[in-house]
């Protein structure tokens, strides 16, 4: 079973966050002529990111205009016949990006029952839809975050469930959703909550030339993927406990995002996407591409259309 039937995915990362928020870029990056072609690519499901303050103000009101541009996203996926994963990528106090400043969010209370709201918004708003998941929060960084995370993501499940009984929902762990971190997260709460990771490995060979990341992006030399390590027996190896931890808990996995950064060659690309794509298959754990358009992962951008139509084989 993938996921809940959530097999083929693709983010929309970009739209409704990591961007400038004006109006011309949430209403043109993606338009209703992405949905079809990514219906017309063979995805069975999306990945809409959403950051806080699209939908959400200061003071914890939520925003119609925000709340109405995912329902605009949401009636588009029912039009072409895809899912959709709904993930809260960014909250108040807290961003996988140091750079976003969004700082507090363990410790406070505050910040928390904002983040509680927002989700009783969605699971009331959402929760009597058969396809559509949650993805209660995007990667988790700091290890020491985790017992925090264990208590409030527990919290938050219990309130999603007053409105959507059902639903599925996604509960990563830290390192950023690390899969080896999957073995540390609670049981599920119930038979509807999977475990998600993201994976990007070898990291040294997904982000070479990543000008966001230290020590990554001033490397002299590009790494050749034959170089890299990447091989079956890897991904075996770094999901193993991720997939003892999931059938001990008699739930399964799902793998939020992956991909290859646009400075690799798409030929080379190809060739990790079809490594690790025997391994997802194998074990057959459900999958959503990083990223449609442009993000430096661009999976629609033009230098893809040379392998495009094999790549779609292994994705």
């Amino acid at each position: 079973m993938y996921s809940h039937g959530y097999k083929k995915g693709i983010n929309l990362g970009g739209w409704f966050s990591q961007c400038d928020y004006s109006e011309e870029h949430l209403n043109s990056f993606i338009t209703e002529k992405d949905f079809e072609k990514i219906a017309s690519w063979g995805f069975d499901h999306v990945r809409l990111p959403v950051d806080y303050n699209i939908i959400q103000d200061g003071t914890g009101n939520m925003l119609e205009e925000g709340l109405a541009r995912i329902d605009r996203a949401v009636t588009l996926c029912e039009k072409y016949g895809l899912k959709m994963v709904l993930d809260l990528h960014k909250t108040p106090g807290f961003s996988f990006d140091p750079q976003e400043n969004e700082l507090g969010f363990f410790v406070s209370d505050k910040y928390q029952e904002l983040f509680y709201r927002i989700w009783e918004c969605f699971s009331s708003r959402y929760g009597n839809r058969q396809d559509m998941m949650f993805d209660l929060l995007n990667e988790i960084t700091d290890s020491e975050f985790l017992p925090a995370w264990k208590r409030i993501s527990a919290e938050s499940i219990r309130r999603i469930r007053k409105s959507a009984p059902q639903t599925p929902i996604l509960l990563g762990s830290y390192h950023h959703n690390s899969v080896y971190a999957v073995k540390d997260l609670p049981a599920p709460h119930d038979v509807n909550v999977l475990y998600s990771f993201h994976c990007y490995e070898p990291h040294c060979y997904t982000h070479q030339g990543a000008y966001w990341e230290a020590g990554v992006h001033d490397i002299s030399e590009r790494l050749r993927f034959e170089e890299s390590g990447t091989s079956a027996a890897m991904f075996e190896e770094l999901f193993s406990s991720a997939l003892d931890k999931a059938e001990a808990e008699g739930t399964e996995l799902y793998c939020g995002e992956y991909g290859v950064i646009d400075i690799v060659p798409p030929e080379d690309a190809l060739l990790w996407f079809k490594t690790i794509n025997e391994v997802l298959e194998k074990h057959r754990i459900g999958r959503c591409l990083w990223s449609y358009r442009e993000m430096d992962f661009g999976f629609a951008d033009s230098r893809m259309d040379a392998v495009r139509h094999e790549l779609l084989k292994y994705i």
